[in-house]
């Protein structure tokens, strides 16, 4: 997938989740993809042989997957549907998809309480979701480093989590909102991680060589996962989700 320190933590986790799931049920997975856009995931995931759907409201993304998917062979492993959460049943089969996959989604649907028990319902009995949303506290420690510590205190102290009125996302989430969503639409939270806990804070300067690069998604990768230093993940970009059915 794409290399860069944005994408590449993600897909180390998404990648993972599809090894192990295809693991149990030895055969590719039948994902779904909502919010998908031109496939940064979903051909990803294609490339590693499973049947991937792409749900999206935008006919410019999708005819740019079906571009993506052409250029990297898998044009036949991947679906695209004009939709989004509100016709999420009516586009795509319920109960059926083994990894369904929502990414920077949730900041701007209308209902995401909605949204979620769509993706629920999108989801085979012994299936994962995968859910991305973009961090409250991230985002406060950004705008105070920044010196713009009126915005710091907004995004702290409103519901949507945003630092003013030119603030590009609708929403941001803490983790318990995000856990209690998914807990509402009748799954269990497998495990949650921060992404982008210090990428987006570390001068370019920085990570201007390929080892430093690796480095810095090292100490990423550990980060995330270690069991003393949990507080960690609420500073993260974005908060990975992994959910299942009880």
């Amino acid at each position: 997938m794409a290399t860069n320190l944005r994408t590449a933590a993600l897909w180390e986790s998404v990648s993972r989740v599809a090894e192990d799931l295809q693991a149990d049920i030895d055969r590719p997975l039948r994902v779904l993809d909502l919010g998908g856009g031109t496939g940064g995931v979903a051909v990803a995931l294609a490339t590693l042989g499973h049947q991937v759907t792409v749900v999206d409201p935008s006919p410019d993304a999708l005819a740019a997957l079906g571009r993506r998917a052409e250029e990297a062979g898998v044009a036949d492993r991947i679906i695209g549907i004009q939709g989004d959460s509100s016709n999420l049943d009516t586009v795509h089969p319920q109960a059926q998809a083994d990894l369904v996959c929502c990414h920077g989604v949730l900041e701007f649907v209308d209902d995401p309480a909605r949204a979620v028990r769509a993706l629920a319902g999108a989801l085979a009995p012994d299936g994962v979701l995968s859910l991305v949303v973009a961090q409250r506290l991230s985002v406060v420690l950004a705008r105070a480093l920044a010196g713009q510590f009126g915005q710091a205190q907004h995004a702290l102290t409103t519901p949507e989590g945003r630092w003013g009125p030119a603030d590009p996302l609708p929403r941001r989430f803490d983790r318990a909102a995000v856990c209690e969503l998914v807990e509402e639409a009748g799954l269990e939270v497998i495990d949650t991680h921060g992404v982008r806990i210090f990428s987006d804070f570390v001068p370019s300067a920085f990570v201007d060589s390929e080892a430093e690069r690796q480095a810095l998604l090292d100490l990423e990768r550990a980060a995330s996962s270690h069991p003393d230093f949990a507080v960690l993940a609420e500073l993260g970009a974005s908060l990975h989700v992994l959910a299942g059915r009880h």
